[in-house]
């Protein structure tokens, strides 16, 4: 048993990390303390003083343990990793763990290359980062103004080896491979790289201006206008990116946190050389009892554990407790001293409100979409009362048929998961039992194969052949709706019986215009108000199945239609007609010369062309 008194009694006046479990031995609090004595201690005394948050959670400890360390440093870093191990219930945690991108020049290396990397290493390159977004556009700005080799070959090992590939015909690499670049004009290049990322647009710019009156001079006009673009380009980049301080153009990461009663988010600015170059939302979960400035202080140390990059400078919103400690412990891995500071006037206390904005503007966001999935979740179960469904239509699946004149058959699903379209679960259908104008037959089909697909797959996974996330065709739906009246509800009715499957079933009927009206059930229509949300959601399902199907239909008859128009004479008119006559191309196949020429707008010369077409080239 456990000793609360005696083990409070042992506790050491060193620094170090606290472990609270709780009755089944799962740890719910991880934090750190210069001094765990006093710290751990005042959990469990005054309770009046004690937040919501601390009540809630000393009322769940069972018991604790705690490890000693050499400084409160590393008793910083150590609960940063159990945190992120453990994820404790009453810790604030960071939900997004983001390895951004950064663009890597191997300036190192003799012949250097540029590329995307999401870690950085101590191997003498230089990296530029992070991108939080534009990444690939900055990729590509720099592919179009300097022209680097993006292929796989080795320099010098291949030049004159092989023939400059299509990018050198192109114009869009310098061609190194080719001979005609020295290993000096090859760095160059790499060099005006670097300075281009690390924002040395003026000095750039003066260079490649001059270049371009040396070209000019010398009457090599193409390279001056090439030149000329580049010069362009780079001042509408310096240009769009924002310039926050132009009289110290420090690395900095600027913090603001918003929080209410329902949510959390941190937003990040990063500041690179005195300019935004991006920034990013956190949702920040089990915040719910705790200050900004708790909030703050903890996504700090969460963000920064893994970070490859820390700035010299950390500007937060609110003063975050320990951020001594954490500037030492961030300084000495990054073997600089780091600052972080918590700016009230200036040029930094304006960026922190544009942040503080930016924060707030993500917690409305979150909120919107919230309220949105609350009103979804509404209709749902609104349709529940209104159908009399066992259980909220969670998934629901629909399907129609399509085909012209009998020809071309197929079946669309979609599926809808918590109100909202599920397109990669979509499945199509090409009807194969019969050709010809059956829609009851068709839908027949699509619902068999649709659960004997899932039957399927419930025997592969019981007999532990296949994985629950790799099946297609499974859960069953909570609601499935035909696009048809009673005729295609009684129809199905009956083949679900025989399968054995109970899933309720619905009938969608559409009106003289081709749009939904009501459904239909066993006990005949179901009235809905064409305003409210239940009737909009099933006129978007009806409108989802119905797009699945024909789109699929279309496709194949572009693909047949494109084989007639193969065979010489025959234009739109014949095609449409033999299709009409035939409904496939399968029929068009076996028929005779003599079948093919009594067909309306036919002649024996096109019916021998047709019939030659397929039995003479059929391989």
């Amino acid at each position: 048993m456990f000793d609360l008194k005696e083990e409070l009694k042992k506790l050491p006046e060193n620094p170090g990390v606290y472990l609270m479990h709780n009755k089944d031995g799962k740890i719910i609090y991880v934090g750190k303390a210069k001094v765990l004595k006093n710290r751990v201690r005042q959990y469990f005394q005054n309770s009046a003083n004690h937040t919501p948050k601390v009540k809630a959670m000393v009322a769940n400890i069972a018991y604790f343990e705690y490890i000693i360390t050499d400084s409160e440093t590393e008793a910083l870093a150590l609960e940063c990793n159990l945190i992120k191990k453990y994820r404790p219930k009453y810790n604030i945690l960071l939900k997004d763990d983001k390895h951004y991108p950064y663009i890597k020049v191997t300036i190192n290396e003799p012949y250097p290359r540029v590329m995307m990397t999401r870690r950085i290493k101590k191997d003498g390159a230089k990296y530029y980062g992070p991108y939080v977004c534009g990444i690939k556009n900055t990729l590509d700005l720099i592919q179009k103004l300097f022209k680097p080799p993006t292929c796989s070959r080795r320099f010098p090992e291949d030049i004159k080896k092989y023939r400059p590939c299509l990018n050198y015909h192109i114009r869009t690499c310098f061609a190194p491979c080719t001979g005609n670049v020295s290993r000096d004009e090859y760095r160059s290049v790499f060099f005006e790289i670097c300075r281009f990322l690390d924002g040395e647009h003026k000095e750039l710019i003066k260079d490649l201006t001059k270049q371009m009156a040396d070209a000019s001079a010398a009457l090599e006009y193409e390279k001056a206008a090439a030149l000329r673009d580049k010069i362009s380009a780079v001042k509408a980049i310096g240009e769009n990116q924002k310039v926050i301080n132009t009289s110290h153009q420090n690395d900095s990461d600027v913090i603001a946190v918003a929080k209410d009663e329902t949510a959390a988010f941190c937003e990040v600015f990063f500041i690179r050389a005195g300019k935004v170059i991006g920034h990013e939302s956190y949702k920040i979960e089990n915040s719910a009892n705790s200050s900004e400035a708790e909030i703050l202080t903890d996504f700090v140390k969460q963000f920064y554990r893994e970070s490859e990059v820390i700035p010299p400078e950390i500007n937060t919103q609110y003063e975050i407790e320990d951020k001594d400690a954490i500037a030492e412990w961030l300084g000495g891995r990054l073997n600089k001293k780091v600052r972080v500071t918590s700016p009230q006037r200036g040029e930094k206390a304006h960026m922190m409100h544009m942040v503080e904005k930016n924060a707030r503007l993500s917690l409305d966001n979150y909120k919107a979409k919230v309220l949105k999935e609350r009103e979804k979740n509404t209709v749902l179960e609104s349709m529940q009362t209104l159908l009399g469904l066992p259980a909220i239509p969670a998934r629901i699946e629909a399907y129609d048929i399509s085909n012209t004149q009998g020809s071309n058959n197929v079946g669309g699903m979609a599926v809808f998961e918590n109100g909202k379209p599920a397109k990669r679960k979509y499945r199509i259908f090409k009807i194969k039992s019969f050709e010809g104008a059956d829609d009851y037959a068709a839908m027949s089909e699509v619902i068999y194969r649709r659960y004997r697909h899932a039957m399927e797959e419930e025997e592969k996974i019981a007999a532990g052949e296949m994985r629950p996330e790799d099946a297609k065709f499974l859960p069953y739906p909570d609601l499935m709706l035909l696009d048809g009246g009673k005729g295609h509800l009684s129809t199905i009715t009956e083949l679900m019986e025989m399968m054995d499957i109970d899933v309720p079933l619905f009938g969608m009927v559409k009106n003289d215009k081709h749009r939904t009206r009501a459904l239909v059930g066993h006990n005949g229509e179901i009235e809905i108000s064409a305003v409210s949300p239940i009737f909009k959601l099933i006129t978007n399902i009806q409108d989802e199945v119905h797009d699945t199907a024909i789109g699929y239909h279309r496709k194949l008859r572009s693909k047949i239609t494109s084989e007639l128009d193969e065979i010489p004479g025959i234009g739109e008119k014949r095609r449409k007609s033999l299709l009409t006559k035939f409904t496939s191309v399968d029929k068009i196949k076996e028929a005779s010369a003599e079948e093919l020429a009594e067909v309306e707008s036919m002649d024996k010369k096109s019916a021998q062309s047709v019939y030659d077409y397929f039995h003479k080239n059929k391989n």
